[in-house]
């Protein structure tokens, strides 16, 4: 019954926290290996959602081995519920491991997600993906995440567009300024003009926070006009 396999997940993450790491890695580790790849859709959706409180349980070597390759599988599992589920936890995750294994193994699934044929999906990541910046670091995020938030932030799907421009703040600290200005702020000016009026009034409210960044010259030069452009908006 997959109610009953649904509360075992439930149990096993919560169990994990109490058993020494040896304990969890030889009792818990297989049965949730097993779980991730569940015929129920509801029980690999539940574990998509605990997953990354059992890394911290079994260690850096078990979570390397047995539940980065589980995660990956959840990322692109075919159902879409269980995607939304495991993007959403994706920076949690990537917090998790070292930089390196976040790049080899979990950045490539972000990438085809930022593409997902679910908006959901996108827009679940969208929510998230700002927080994995900091864990990149500088070269990674230019290289390789800032497309993707160039893309998600172009997605068709408002939430989509509106998920992104909420964390941009934390991408400003790890890209800088200049980069910031180059990159990615074409990108809010043609969203200052966005169709759905939430997303123009998400940029009217991450204005601020970049105008102090950019400086008084800058936001003279580039922003101070849409910001008399939006006192006539309708």
């Amino acid at each position: 019954q997959d109610s009953v396999r649904l509360l075992a997940v439930e149990g096993c993450a919560a169990l994990g926290k109490l058993l020494e790491p040896q304990d969890c890695v030889q009792r818990i580790l297989p049965v949730i290996v097993n779980f991730s790849q569940d015929k129920s859709w509801r029980v690999r959706y539940m574990v998509a959602n605990q997953l990354y409180e059992l890394c911290e349980a079994v260690g850096p070597e078990p979570t390397r081995t047995d539940l980065v390759p589980a995660y990956v599988r959840l990322l692109r599992d075919n159902e879409a519920e269980v995607r939304i589920a495991a993007a959403g936890k994706v920076t949690k995750f990537c917090r998790i491991l070292d930089a390196e294994l976040a790049i080899e193994h979990i950045l490539p699934c972000v990438k085809e997600l930022s593409s997902d044929s679910s908006q959901h999906v996108r827009s679940a990541l969208a929510s998230v993906i700002m927080g994995m910046a900091p864990v990149l670091g500088k070269d990674a995020t230019i290289e390789q995440l800032l497309p993707i938030f160039l893309s998600l932030l172009k997605d068709e799907f408002p939430d989509v567009r509106l998920n992104i421009i909420s964390k941009l703040d934390q991408v400003n600290q790890v890209i800088g300024i200049d980069l910031l200005s180059q990159s990615l702020l074409p990108a809010i000016v043609e969203l200052a003009e966005d169709r759905h009026w939430r997303v123009r009034l998400a940029i009217i409210e991450y204005i601020p926070l970049l105008a102090s960044q950019l400086g008084v010259r800058f936001f003279d030069d580039k922003l101070g006009a849409l910001c008399m452009q939006w006192l006539q908006d309708k």
